[in-house]
Order: C-alpha cells, then structure tokens, then sequence
C-alpha cells in the first residue's frame, strides 16, 4: 500500500466498529458476501444496504437511515456507484471515514456519470442497455467479460441473473456536499478494472487525497481479491 496522503493517514478513526458496506450499480448487498465474514472475524458491526438505486438522493437516503440506526462512530464504504452514494451520505457526525472500492468520489455538483465522461469510454459502457422507464442493465457480456472477467462461471451466472436495475437517475445525480473535503478518505483501485477507466481511479483518489492501495482486480475486487478489500476496510476502522 502507499499513502498518498500522510494527513489523512494521521487522521484515521480509532477503533470504529460499525461498518456499513453500500453496493454499486447493477448489484446488491450480497456483493459483500465474501467480506462481511472477514469483518465479522474481526469483531466488527457490519450492516450491508440494500439500495433502491432509484436516484441519488434515495438511494443517500438510504445509507443516512442506517447510519442513525448504528450506536456509535461509523466506517462508510462504498463499491463503484457506491462511492457517489457514501460522498453524499459522509457527511453525517457519526461518520468517521469513507473507504472508495474502484468507486466514483466525485466532488460538489459532480455525478458518477458526470466524471465517467470525462475519459475515453471503458468498454462495459458498450453492454449498457436502457430501458422504457428508464433504468439500465447489463448485457451477459458485460458481465462476463468487462465486469466480473476474473471471477468463475459460476459466479458471473449468479452476478448476472441476480442484477438490479439501476436508473439513469441515480448514476446522474449530482452530489451536494462531497463528504470526503471533511473525512479520511481509503482508495482501492482496480487496475485490470473495465467499467471504471483506472486511470479515472487513480486520478479520484489523488483529489480526494485518499490513502490509496492497487490490486490487480477486475470492477469487483470485493469479490475476486476479498482478504485484500476487508484488510483496507479494518486499517481504515482502525484496527490494524
């Protein structure tokens, strides 16, 4: 690991317990499934959302309900589009950091969408299909081969069958007041990732002055690189 920011290695919350784990776009709280026991192990409180990835503001909504429910300071991390969600949501006292996994951060006024298009196209962006109302999925490609590349066949059936759908809404939506100008901020970056540009990765979590690790991961290193994920999420709790 390398820190890219000594400050806010320094201002590390000490020994926060309560973690909650927020999924990206196209996905649930399951996408957690192989990190939660390792928290667990730990001794950590670890609650996974279930957004409605209806639009930003509820799916913020959503993340700011179980923050109120936790007794005590709280650890945020946020997968992909879940990035954007923990930004809108961290700025709540309870919150004592935020933990960025291949995630957008974007800043006041920006949406995941909105700094996605400020490179080149990753080549998920091709197996993104709209529907009426709406809300977009992924085609079997996508996630087969710019999603999940590096997990089993198996795995990537149960990824693709089991996907939500996510509105247009929601990746559009503009953060208010990015959390992370006021908290510690952990940046995972996914350098094989194909739904989100690496370099884009690298480039957020220098703004947002995290302290940043690289795996070789595809868009879920939650999923493919589990150990690594939890090991950045209890240094970010404070436990290591």
């Amino acid at each position: 690991m390398n820190s890219s920011s000594a400050e806010a290695a320094s201002a590390a919350p000490s020994q926060v317990k309560n973690v909650i784990l927020v999924h990206g776009a196209w996905a649930d709280g399951s996408s957690w499934s192989k990190v939660i026991p390792l928290l667990n192990a730990k001794g950590m409180n670890v609650v996974a959302v279930q957004l409605p990835l209806t639009s930003l503001a509820d799916d913020a909504a959503t993340v700011k309900r179980a923050i109120a429910l936790e007794d005590g300071p709280v650890l945020l991390v946020g997968h992909s589009y879940g990035g954007a969600v923990i930004t809108e949501a961290g700025n709540d006292p309870k919150v004592r950091g935020l933990v960025y996994v291949a995630a957008f951060a974007p800043d006041d006024g920006q949406s995941a969408g909105s700094l996605g298009a400020t490179m080149a196209p990753p080549p998920l962006a091709a197996e993104v299909k709209p529907d009426r109302e709406g809300f977009l999925k992924l085609t079997k490609a996508g996630i087969y081969e710019s999603f999940a590349q590096d997990l089993s066949a198996p795995e990537k059936a149960i990824l693709y069958a089991a996907q939500a759908p996510t509105s247009a809404k929601s990746l559009g939506g503009n953060v208010t007041s990015a959390a992370w100008h006021s908290k510690p901020s952990w940046y995972i970056v996914a350098s094989e990732d194909r739904a989100i540009q690496p370099d884009l990765e690298k480039s957020m979590a220098n703004k947002i002055h995290a302290t940043t690790s690289t795996i070789p991961s595809s868009h879920v290193p939650m999923l493919s690189h589990p150990d690594v994920v939890a090991d950045v999420i209890e240094q970010a709790a404070g436990l290591k």
